[in-house]
């Protein structure tokens, strides 16, 4: 994951980001990505990764990184709009379509320091990567990244010591605490939800394939 996103968490809700690390340029947090263009006079559409209520507004300038994520570089938001589910954004200098089609796959950030501030009691979701996860006291692995889908809950996405891995949805439900200055999350998980959310291994997807190709035979 190239950034960090804007979202939030009290114990109960989430304006993450996805942190940046590069000694070149410092550490920014993802807000949005975009995902398209939009219009034939250089508009894009993005996804916002962001819950913070008017994170964008015109005259924001914030940063793109490319989507090889080796090139940053500063735009100027000129005019914006909510359009099925994405923000469609109007960029000083990005008029036409060609332009618009290179900033396709960017991730728009601003550096770290600049994120919204918080009410007392919240946290961002992107603080809680290397934090190690317990499920009712036992120690699960540690998270390595926070995936944002389709659900309401974001899914952390949580290494063992022994190479498994498991996506859990950070949702309320589950959360007994966090506590970031220990970097540990406290969970009481549903039994047998880490069966369950536990990727299927090289092996097993190659077997599962293999399975297929005989039932196609």
């Amino acid at each position: 994951m190239t950034g960090g996103s804007d979202s939030r968490v009290s114990q109960k809700r989430r304006d993450t980001g996805h942190p940046t690390f590069d000694s070149a340029s410092g550490d920014f947090i993802t807000l949005a990505r975009v995902v398209k263009t939009q219009g034939r006079h250089g508009e894009v559409a993005a996804e916002v990764h962001s819950d913070v209520p008017d994170r964008f507004a015109v005259g924001m300038k914030p940063w793109a990184l490319d989507r090889t994520g080796q090139s940053r570089r500063e735009v100027q938001i000129e005019d914006l709009w909510p359009h099925k589910g994405l923000l469609v954004l109007k960029f000083a200098g990005v008029d036409s379509i060609s332009d618009a089609e290179a900033l396709i796959g960017s991730e728009l950030q601003v550096p770290r320091a600049e994120r919204a501030p918080l009410e007392e009691g919240w946290s961002y979701v992107s603080d809680l990567v290397g934090c190690e996860v317990f499920d009712q006291g036992q120690q699960i692995g540690r998270i390595e990244d926070v995936q944002f889908g389709a659900g309401e809950a974001p899914l952390l996405i949580v290494a063992c010591a022994d190479g498994k891995k498991y996506d859990l949805p950070f949702a309320e439900a589950y959360v007994e605490d966090v506590d970031l200055v220990g970097k540990q999350l406290r969970m009481r998980l549903p039994d047998g939800m880490l069966e369950i959310n536990t990727p299927m291994t090289t092996e097993e997807k190659e077997q599962q394939s293999s399975t297929t190709r005989r039932k196609k035979a």
